[in-house]
């Protein structure tokens, strides 16, 4: 029994197909994660990105990010101004 190209094609075809459309699915699957009985929640989706992230005010009082970045831009600014001669509680930036 010899085997029928045309028809292997169409398999070929239908399958590819097949697979576009279940990747496209894949790609809009939603799903959240929960840590710390529920106090963290991630949202990724089919391609592993991150989507959302949402902590509960109640784990972290203080938005530890926002103090990082101020201690760094201090530590900039403190170098630069370093030779200037500033009357005292005068901060840059203005």
């Amino acid at each position: 029994m010899k085997p029928n190209f045309n028809n292997l094609m169409k398999q070929a075809q239908a399958m590819q197909a097949n697979m576009q459309k279940a990747q496209a699915e894949i790609a809009n699957i939603e799903v959240i994660g929960e840590s710390g009985g529920g106090m963290v929640k991630i949202t990724m989706n089919g391609k592993h990105e991150v989507k959302r992230v949402q902590i509960e005010p109640s784990v972290s009082g203080e938005d530890r990010a926002v103090h990082k970045v101020e201690a760094r831009v201090q530590e900039k600014m403190a170098g630069l101004t370093s030779g200037l001669q500033l009357p005292p509680g005068m901060k840059l930036p203005f």
